[in-house]
């Protein structure tokens, strides 16, 4: 499967979540709900979950091979990297206009 798009939410609100992200595969099936989190040791993903009645959180989407997790993660914080780039450009590039 090939990484068609990615299409990142920023979140604005104060906290270690930074963004939400939806990636498309094979331009046919999406998976909703990835979180941009910023850790201890930097930014990564955290896929899809749901709360279970024991209280614990369980993925309800994810990758088999870690291979494919680096993958993902790579992509989608690039992705995320030049967004933020772009934005703080934006502002300086309309305070030349």
């Amino acid at each position: 499967m090939n990484i068609t798009d990615i299409r990142i939410r920023r979140i604005e609100k104060e906290g270690k979540m930074k963004a939400v992200v939806s990636v498309t595969f094979d331009d046919e099936f999406v998976v909703h709900d990835i979180k941009i989190i910023d850790g201890d040791k930097g930014l990564f993903i955290a896929m899809p979950s749901r709360k279970a009645t024991d209280g614990e959180y369980k993925d309800i989407a994810h990758p088999i091979k870690s291979s494919i997790r680096e993958e993902l993660q790579t992509k989608i914080l690039s992705k995320y990297e030049e967004e933020l780039a772009a934005a703080s450009a934006a502002p300086a590039a309309e305070a030349l206009a």
